[in-house]
C-alpha cells in the first residue's frame, strides 16, 4: 500500500494549471492522482482561492492523545467514586429513617 500523500498549495495549484493546459487524462497519469481529487481541487479553488486548497487535517501529537486518555480515564474515576458517594448517602438516609422509626 502507497503511503498517502500530501500536497502543498503550491503544488495543487501548479497540477491545476497544468490540467489546463495539457488535459486532464495527461495530468492525472502524470501525477498518478485520481480524477475526482483534481475535480475537488478545482471546486475549491473556484469557491474558496487559495484558501480552499489547504489541508484541514491537524495531526494531534502522542503526547496530546495520551493527555486526553488519562484525562477521560481520570474524569471516569471521579464519576465511580460520586456515584459511591451517591450510594452510601442514599443508605444512611434508609438507615436513619428506619432507625429513627424504631425508636417511636
Amino acid at each position: 500500500m502507497k503511503p498517502k500523500r500530501s500536497w502543498t498549495v503550491e503544488q495543487k495549484l501548479a497540477i491545476l494549471k497544468e490540467a489546463e493546459e495539457s488535459g486532464v487524462t495527461a495530468t492525472i497519469r502524470k501525477h498518478q492522482i485520481y480524477g475526482n481529487t483534481l475535480y475537488d481541487w478545482r471546486q475549491k479553488y473556484s469557491t474558496s482561492g487559495m484558501e480552499g486548497l489547504k489541508s484541514s487535517y491537524v495531526r494531534t501529537s502522542p503526547e496530546v492523545k495520551k493527555l486526553e486518555a488519562e484525562i477521560r480515564m481520570l474524569k471516569e474515576i471521579v464519576a465511580e467514586k460520586e456515584l459511591a458517594i451517591r450510594i452510601k448517602d442514599e443508605l444512611l438516609k434508609k438507615t436513619l429513617l428506619r432507625y429513627k422509626s424504631d425508636e417511636k
